[in-house]
């Protein structure tokens, strides 16, 4: 359902057409996250009823669970319009300023990546936020001048992979804040059936189950997986999902029956062979795997830690013993291991 109450803002995430009609508009529709649900359900009446504006919101979790979803979602049942935009696109003052002027009685604004904005910037959310108003400098020199600038009421909704770097000062300030986690396999069944549907894939029920497993707790692995084997079916059968279908399209994404990836397993294999099963520091391990720190600590360890095949400790990075089972490898002769569960 869409009543045309969502504008669009100055930013949108990248997506292609398909994604797009996948997203959720609606509480009702949005599927998992029970707990978020039901709170975020309870502060939106509240709020309607009072005739004010939400508090703000802080959504924090690993990549591609909803976020930026539910942030939309909470425009349409408020019936408001959604202004959003990222971090890294707030360069200057004035562009914080041009959003903030014009954003409109009770309305959304969403900031993505909200832990990456400018110090100058943050600052400057501080009143916008809690008094409404923003303080703009006229003049330069002895001759400057601050005058307040009346902001109309809003709803910020900031969302992060990152919440340890986002400053006391701005978390303090946001009313509602709420963490998503990894959903369970039963959630990403129904995403996936509801997708399906929505975009006339035909597949069976273990089918459906397989791409469920492999899907890494995330709606968004989960719709691409699903997209990727309605490829495979269209080439290499009649367009049935089948499990043959699933088994092989896997296999061909080098993806295994955990979910994992090829560095996934590049990571586990280099801790095991090149560190003993470790501790190795996230730094040595990114550069040993060729990848980038952020990436490796906010789209792979989330998933390896919840599937018990990584920890984290005081002194870096270690394998579990399920590690080795996965990976079909034995500790070398004389490692010492000090799994820790």
């Amino acid at each position: 359902m869409n009543d045309g109450r969502v504008s669009s803002g100055v930013y949108q995430p990248e997506e292609d057409h398909e994604e797009a009609n996948l997203r959720p508009r609606l509480l009702d529709e949005f599927l998992g996250q029970k707990q978020v649900k039901e709170n975020m359900r309870v502060f939106i009446q509240a709020a309607r009823e009072r005739r004010e504006s939400l508090d703000h919101v802080f959504f924090s979790g690993p990549p591609g669970l909803g976020k930026t979803t539910l942030a939309g979602i909470i425009a349409n049942e408020l019936g408001v319009q959604f202004r959003a935009t990222s971090a890294p696109a707030l360069e200057r003052p004035g562009d914080l300023a041009a959003i903030l002027t014009t954003i409109g009685d009770k309305n959304v604004f969403f900031i993505d990546e909200i832990h990456r904005l400018k110090p100058v910037i943050e600052e400057m959310l501080y009143t916008a936020m809690e008094d409404f108003e923003m303080d703009v400098v006229m003049g330069q020199g002895p001759g400057a001048r601050t005058i307040k600038i009346p902001l109309p009421p809003f709803t910020l909704v900031g969302a992060t992979t990152k919440t340890g770097l986002v400053s006391s000062p701005l978390y303090s300030r946001f009313g509602i804040t709420t963490r998503l986690d990894f959903y369970t396999e039963e959630d990403i069944r129904s995403i996936i059936r509801r997708s399906s549907r929505i975009l006339r894939i035909r597949l069976d029920e273990e089918a459906c189950s397989m791409i469920a497993l492999r899907s890494r707790g995330t709606p968004r692995v989960a719709n691409r997986l699903l997209r990727r084997m309605r490829d495979f079916a269209q080439v290499w059968a009649d367009g049935l999902i089948t499990t043959e279908i699933v088994l092989k399209g896997m296999e061909s994404l080098s993806i295994d029956g955990l979910g994992l990836d090829k560095l996934d397993r590049d990571i586990l294999r280099t801790i095991i062979r090149h560190y003993n099963g470790g501790p190795v520091g996230s730094e040595t391990l990114a550069i040993s795997v060729g990848e980038a720190v952020d990436t490796l600590e906010d789209v792979y360890e989330p998933y390896l830690i919840q599937r018990g095949l990584l920890q984290r400790t005081p002194r870096g990075r270690m394998v579990t013993s399920l590690a080795y089972q996965h990976m079909k490898l034995e500790p070398a002769a004389g490692e010492d291991q000090q799994f820790l569960f």
